[in-house]
């Protein structure tokens, strides 16, 4: 679970709603149900033009995917790879077959299987990064889908601010349809600003860092399966991966040896 995300979305909530009575003001002044379907409902309405209706109703799974990421450690996946290093070089890259079972990791064990299938290493690294391509392409698609309503929602809000204002221009005789008219054309605009900036963008920018989180472990282990088919010494396979680590990462692990 992503505590981060979550504090995020409820704090920036109560950070507006905290400003509004701090202000004195009354929070029923800021529900305008008109507004609320007009700004919400012309942004989905927007990305279903946009996008086919399969593919819009995966939206759900993506923010599932943003607030329970599930992004493997690198730390974890560098040593496990070594492991299989230190296996293959010492018992030949066959004894890897019965270590396959013990690999989470579905991209993993379809390295690790083409490795010990005699895969030549070219095709093997085609196939993986090509996994790779596709898996970065369903990421760039989810994420898509929250761009599509943070461009549309504040357009919607601004479309609901000229209705507003036609509404209470056309009844500036009756007093009493001046104040609706008004409450459309400032909270649509308000609506939309708080949609595309505190929901669709943030959240479509933490789903770009998991997915460039995923990318990184990934390419370390197609290096590492190649490395492991070309028998490279384990220790020297360690200290490749190793460069994907921050510098502070390598000292605190150094301190624990």
């Amino acid at each position: 679970m992503d505590i981060a995300l979550l504090i995020g979305l409820g704090g920036g909530v109560l950070i507006v709603v905290g400003s509004i009575l701090i202000a004195g003001a009354s929070l029923t002044a800021f529900w305008d149900t008109p507004s609320v379907c007009l700004v919400f409902g012309g942004a989905v309405m927007a990305c279903m033009t946009a996008f086919p209706m399969k593919t819009l109703f995966s939206v759900a799974k993506v923010f599932i995917k943003a607030m329970n990421p599930k992004v493997p450690q690198v730390q974890p996946v560098i040593e496990q790879l070594v492991q299989f290093a230190e296996v293959a070089r010492r018992d030949g890259i066959l004894a890897l077959e019965s270590k396959i079972g013990e690999v989470a990791d579905p991209f993993i064990r379809m390295g690790l299987q083409m490795a010990i299938d005699g895969t030549d290493a070219e095709v093997m690294e085609i196939v993986l990064r090509t996994e790779m391509d596709a898996l970065a392409g369903r990421h760039k698609t989810g994420k898509a889908m929250l761009d599509c309503m943070n461009k549309y929602a504040p357009a919607w809000g601004m479309i609901g601010t000229l209705v507003g204002l036609v509404i209470m221009l056309g009844n500036m005789s009756d007093p009493n349809a001046i104040g609706p008219g008004m409450a459309v054309a400032l909270l649509t605009t308000l609506y939309g600003a708080m949609i595309s900036n505190m929901v669709c963008s943030p959240v479509g920018d933490k789903l770009a860092f998991y997915s460039r989180q995923e990318q990184e472990v990934r390419e370390i282990v197609v290096r590492g399966i190649l490395a492991i088919q070309a028998g490279d010494n384990p220790r020297v396979l360690e200290q490749k991966l190793k460069t994907f680590l921050p510098p502070s990462a390598r000292k605190e692990e150094a301190k624990a040896a």
